[in-house]
């Protein structure tokens, strides 16, 4: 009998069901579309981060000791105060290893030109592969790392076709208007070691103090600096996640965490956890996020997030607001019918039950509907903000269907107080 009545109020109903069908649709789309995008947006919001550099160096632990207690960068190495070369596949092999997007080592050196100015000369990777210690392979370097480089002439130093050009190099833009030189010119560059010359191959324009370097293949700067296998730093590109009071305290001091806390920080994808992990690998190093990236990533994601979370809040409080407006309509309607049903013995809990049910059926259709255009809103705002798609996240099917149980059931409120208030002996005689 209870299921007769509410295919009956269906039937009758068909306009007012479906209005609610479709406001719930409406708030369930949306609120489908923010929650996946959220769920996925940290990745996404990384990944675009990652274009603006590293976010995080390594350097030797003697430099690092240096730096701060003298306020002392570059140049100033104490003997002995370098990184190994041999051991920069190791990076790839921490726990963390598939959140290391990009990684490049630098040496850095002073050379003196023709016209007898000093200048730096970087040996670094480009597009450097890598055999890992794990049998994978790698393409690497600082043209991953450098994006916003604008080769103003010439072009990227590619190390996978520059074995017919001897010494390519690429010189900053202020340096190379500073002596006059462009793609296609060969420099000679001095050091107290030796003298060599080299081809530029393309001139960059960094915006930073890049512009007055020169950058070269690693091998080619430690022969003409005499540090073979030898690395003064290490920038590193990571997907992290945005700390929380638990990084913040394993920052300082791992050693503080209890046993628990450790395995928690150790195996979240904090930026010091990734920095504790390189220094296990990577002798007698000093890793470091480089602060205005990290609090960056995690400013935009939280800040992303609650933009969603509000747009997501705000579309089930409209639902709801439709939703009351629509389900008291039907039972003024209907207060003949209910009345009839409260005269022949039904209670307040049984008339209820059969509104709410026919509620709940209505917004669960409506909640179907809902999350399949809203996971298409997804889709739209992923290629069109992150220009890639939205991963279906499964554990959102049972939390808008939750969302929208709730927004239903505070929705018709209203009408079950005045359902409740009810008098039969009133409505039927026209009251």
């Amino acid at each position: 009998m209870f299921l007769r009545m509410i295919k009956g109020a269906f039937l009758r109903q068909k306009g007012k069901m479906l209005m609610i069908a479709l406001t719930v649709a409406l708030g369930a789309s949306l609120a489908t579309a923010m929650l996946n995008v959220m769920m996925d947006v940290g990745d996404k919001i990384n990944q675009e981060l990652k274009t603006y550099g590293a976010n995080i160096t390594v350097v030797p632990k003697a430099a690092s000791v240096l730096n701060n207690l003298y306020e002392v960068e570059g140049g100033g190495l104490a003997e002995g105060a370098y990184l190994r070369e041999d051991e920069l596949g190791r990076i790839k092999t921490i726990f963390w290893a598939f959140n290391i997007v990009d990684f490049s080592p630098f040496i850095d050196t002073e050379i003196e030109l023709d016209s007898g100015n000093k200048a730096t000369l970087v040996g670094t990777w480009f597009n450097h592969h890598l055999d890992l210690p794990t049998g994978e392979t790698l393409d690497t370097g600082v043209k991953n790392l450098r994006t916003w480089w604008d080769i103003t002439d010439g072009a990227w130093l590619d190390e996978q076709s520059i074995n017919h050009i001897s010494n390519p190099v690429m010189i900053g833009s202020l340096l190379a208007r500073q002596e006059n030189l462009g793609a296609g010119d060969e420099i000679k560059l001095k050091t107290r070691y030796g003298e060599e010359n080299a081809y530029i191959i393309g001139v960059y324009e960094a915006g930073g103090d890049e512009d007055h370097q020169i950058f070269a293949p690693m091998d080619f700067v430690q022969d003409l600096s005499n540090t073979d296998g030898k690395l003064t730093s290490i920038e590193v590109s990571a997907l992290t996640t945005p700390d929380n009071e638990l990084a913040e305290k394993a920052a300082k001091d791992p050693s503080s965490l209890t046993i628990k806390q450790y395995e928690t920080w150790y195996c979240t994808a904090y930026v010091s956890s990734i920095c504790y992990q390189i220094q296990e690998v990577i002798t007698d190093s000093i890793a470091s996020p480089v602060r205005q990236v990290a609090d960056s990533e995690g400013a935009i994601l939280e800040k992303t997030e609650l933009l969603m979370a509000l747009i997501t809040i705000l579309s089930l409080v409209g639902a709801a607001l439709g939703i009351s407006n629509l389900v008291t309509a039907s039972v003024m309607e209907r207060s003949g019918e209910i009345g009839l049903l409260k005269a022949l013995g039904a209670q307040d809990g049984a008339v209820s039950a059969l509104v709410l049910s026919e509620v709940i059926l209505t917004g669960v259709v409506g909640a179907a509907v809902g999350y399949l255009i809203g996971f298409g809103f997804a889709q739209i705002i992923g290629q069109s903000v992150f220009g890639s798609a939205i991963e279906m996240k499964l554990m959102v099917i049972p939390i808008v269907l939750i969302l929208v149980i709730f927004v239903t059931l505070a929705g018709s409120i209203p009408a079950i107080r005045m359902l409740l208030r009810l008098r039969p002996a009133e409505v039927l005689h026209g009251r």
